[in-house]
């Protein structure tokens, strides 16, 4: 009797334990990410019915000194933390260090520039300019994106590519909150639903299938088992309500007889004035 009891007290501790520990983990995740969420929902507005959003990089400008405490404190984050996160802590870091450093670079040159491709050159993007101290090394956006999100082989997530932000008209809404580990998924499914609802982006016309350019880009990031989908067309059959897709439709994308064309990108900034 006193081995199952035990062996019911061993059981009941390590799940009292466990649940501690998300907890500390989560609010950890809130912590250190608040700043950010602060200067998102006053600076990040709503626009076009919700699938997007503008940016008011002047009220960033105007509490510059918040956006660099908070890069400061992911910067502080060392690589033997990091590693002590789970998927959806570190992806979430992940994405918001993307969008805070995106925004940071704007703001070296605000309000001077019409597009974050006025902050490259002939010879190097400004994706490719490295300038972000993030986990030991001095970074890229690229570098974050390419390499630690997509190239780890950790993650196999194709929907981050509807949470990272370019600071473009043409890229998906930046979200106006931070990413944290605990709402990772709904808020990643919602950026996903968000931007092929979005008619400027995504939509079909007669046998056609028109969608942004991401999709060409990063083709293969969607034809990589997520949800057991192997090809574009699958994917986009995960959200047929957001494209406001028919059942004909959505028969034709299966079958692959409805052709798919990607749009031209506006690489203009978000900016909302």
């Amino acid at each position: 009797m006193h081995g199952v009891e035990g062996s019911i007290l061993k059981s009941l501790f390590f799940i009292v334990l466990t649940s501690l520990l998300f907890i500390t983990h989560a609010k950890a995740d809130d912590s250190l990410h608040q700043p950010w969420q602060q200067l998102l929902s006053s600076h990040v507005k709503s626009i076009n019915h919700g699938v997007s959003t503008a940016v008011d990089y002047s009220a960033f400008k105007k509490q510059h000194a918040q956006l660099k405490g908070y890069l400061s404190t992911l910067s502080d984050v060392t690589q033997a933390q990091f590693e002590q996160w789970d998927n959806a802590q570190q992806l979430a870091f992940l994405i918001n260090a993307y969008n805070a450093w995106t925004v940071e670079l704007i703001l070296t040159e605000y309000p001077n520039i019409k597009s974050i491709k006025d902050l490259g050159s002939f010879f190097s993007s400004p994706w490719s300019k490295e300038f972000v101290p993030l986990l030991g090394e001095t970074r890229s956006l690229d570098n974050i994106e390419h390499t630690l999100i997509r190239g780890s082989g950790e993650y196999n997530e194709p929907r981050i590519h509807f949470a990272v932000n370019c600071a473009s008209i043409g890229c998906p809404a930046l979200r106006e909150e931070a990413y944290t580990a605990a709402k990772l998924d709904t808020q990643l499914e919602q950026q996903t639903q968000r931007f092929l609802a979005d008619i400027t982006r995504n939509y079909v016309k007669d046998n056609t299938l028109y969608l942004s350019s991401i999709f060409k880009w990063y083709q293969d990031d969607f034809e990589n088992n997520f949800r057991d989908t192997q090809s574009l067309q699958a994917f986009i059959l995960l959200y047929p309500d957001a494209l406001n897709l028919t059942p004909s439709q959505q028969a034709k994308l299966k079958s692959n007889t409805m052709k798919v064309k990607f749009l031209d990108y506006n690489w203009a900034l978000n900016d909302n004035q």
